[in-house]
């Protein structure tokens, strides 16, 4: 008579899930599944040990989809900004550059505690000296990173990793009008890369660069050029390394981006942020209206925006300037025309720091 009574919930009651918890649910643990499987090819290839490409089936793309990273990174965002107690500064910068394997002393300010949170800290500048810029290449290195892959277009279709590609129109997105722009165009007629090459001779040539979390996070101008405009796609948010991108079709066609399109000597010229999970804010130093990662966007869409007025002819950009910023670390991608003997001074997977040489003619 002294027992308790014991009230419980009908069982379909107790494991009634709603169908938002269950995709969260089921694409968290798969997402965690592809990061281990990533991890184990990354072991090989250190090992010299060349992996067969794998490409995800549409069912697995549209499961890594489901998980909310537009929400968490938002979230992470937030959290990111929340100012931290001098004493606990230390400990947890000291983790993450333990984690990532920062080199604190290229910072242009080495105190930790002079971080007031987690945002100041990926932002940090560097030393003047910390990383010289290039004066006998035409094109450097826009940031700090890891070359993906690297050289000429070909059939409208572009390499993100060696063996998978992406298509170049549905990454850049359709032409932009020719009064926007401060350069001729090739007749409509032609392909989409034909379009984007202005004088007989060229090429057209691309370079990927992965910024992991440990790298420097802003990223600066390739080269002399004049950027005349910009277009922002909203889009997911999933991981752009290595192993993500060897097996998502398209993945930088996926995910957020902003595309700054211009011209530089040799004609056509264009830079490339791609967000990424965590990388919820791209920021472009000259661009007040940009606003990235959005609650609500249209699935598909895009938005323009001219830097070519009456009085103003582009932004002009000299190389090395500072450009922009990631939140965290995430990809560039160059796409440019140049004569038939420019030459990339690249391998695929190495590291390479801002202001080094990608290649001249």
């Amino acid at each position: 008579t002294d027992r308790k009574k014991l009230h419980t919930a009908p069982v379909g009651q107790v494991f009634r899930l709603r169908p938002f918890h269950l995709l969260v649910a089921t694409g968290g643990g798969y997402a965690g599944y592809r990061k281990y499987e990533d991890y184990k090819l990354e072991q090989l290839e250190k090992k010299g040990i060349e992996v067969p490409v794998k490409l995800a089936s549409d069912w697995e793309v549209a499961l890594y989809k489901s998980v909310p990273t537009r929400l968490l990174s938002r979230a992470w965002g937030r959290l990111n900004q929340v100012e931290l107690p001098t004493w606990l500064r230390k400990p947890i910068y000291s983790l993450y550059i333990w984690t990532f394997g920062v080199n604190m002393k290229e910072a242009a300010v080495e105190d930790l505690h002079h971080y007031r949170n987690l945002s100041e800290f990926f932002r940090r500048k560097l030393k003047p000296q910390a990383r010289p810029v290039c004066c006998r290449h035409s094109v450097i290195s826009p940031s700090d990173g890891k070359i993906l892959n690297f050289g000429q277009v070909k059939n409208c279709e572009v390499e993100q990793v060696k063996g998978v590609t992406y298509s170049l129109e549905s990454f850049l997105g359709p032409h932009i009008c020719r009064e926007e722009l401060s350069f001729s165009q090739a007749p409509a007629g032609d392909s989409f890369q034909q379009q984007l090459v202005t004088k007989e001779g060229n090429e057209l040539y691309h370079c990927v660069i992965y910024l992991a979390p440990g790298d420097y996070h802003c990223f600066h101008s390739p080269t002399d050029w004049r950027v005349s405009h910009r277009r922002h796609f909203p889009g997911s948010l999933m991981s752009v390394n290595p192993g993500v991108a060897r097996w998502i079709k398209e993945l930088f066609c996926h995910n957020e981006r902003v595309v700054l399109t211009g011209d530089w000597k040799h004609g056509f010229f264009s830079l490339t942020a791609v967000g990424a999970t965590n990388v919820g804010s791209i920021r472009i130093y000259f661009d007040q209206d940009l606003h990235t990662n959005s609650p609500s966007y249209s699935k598909g869409s895009y938005n323009d925006f001219s830097f070519i007025s009456n009085n103003k002819e582009g932004i002009p950009m000299r190389k090395g300037e500072h450009l922009g910023e990631f939140n965290l670390g995430s990809t560039i991608v160059l796409i440019f025309e140049a004569p038939k003997d420019f030459k990339f001074h690249l391998k695929a997977g190495q590291k390479i720091r801002f202001g080094e040489a990608l290649g001249s003619l």
